[in-house]
């Protein structure tokens, strides 16, 4: 508390300090106004803090921000778009990711790792032919089939 009065007096010199200072430079030299205008800055920042809406306007900001984070809802990239990382029942299921990449189940990593290359220059969004949408189901088949090596179809 006492430091918000400190403050609150301070903005209080500066405000006296502005308004003489203007009051200066109208009667006497049009250039002192230069000299007032950072005295006025200091004095509102000065008010702002010792008011307590610096810390509420703080406040405020952050309690958004967590928020936003929870819901997963916010301006950022991440978790704060809503995007979670991927779990193990997230995308194609192994089978699905074999089809996707026109392969048998049950194939071996290099034949996998030879789909991806061949269908992914297919659906390419920088080809002519290209479909993001495509690109990305085919970019998640790969990663489903070599995320932990070949296994039994599920």
């Amino acid at each position: 508390m006492d430091r918000d009065r400190l403050l609150l007096g301070l903005a209080a010199v500066f405000a006296g300090l502005t308004v003489l200072v203007t009051v200066a430079a109208l009667a006497v030299q049009p250039f002192l106004l230069i000299v007032a205008i950072p005295f006025a800055i200091l004095t509102y920042f000065l008010w702002y803090q010792a008011t307590g809406r610096l810390e509420a306007r703080t406040r405020r900001r952050q309690t958004r921000a967590r928020q936003a984070t929870a819901t997963g809802a916010g301006p950022r990239g991440g978790a704060a778009t809503g995007r979670r990382p991927p779990g193990p029942n997230d995308g194609p299921s192994r089978a699905e990711a074999y089809r996707r990449l026109g392969l048998e189940p049950g194939a071996g990593e290099s034949a996998v790792k030879r789909a991806y290359r061949e269908r992914v220059k297919e659906v390419h969004p920088d080809t002519e032919t290209g479909d993001q949408e495509t690109f990305k189901q085919v970019t998640r088949a790969y990663e489903r089939l070599t995320e932990d090596g070949p296994r039994a179809n599920t």
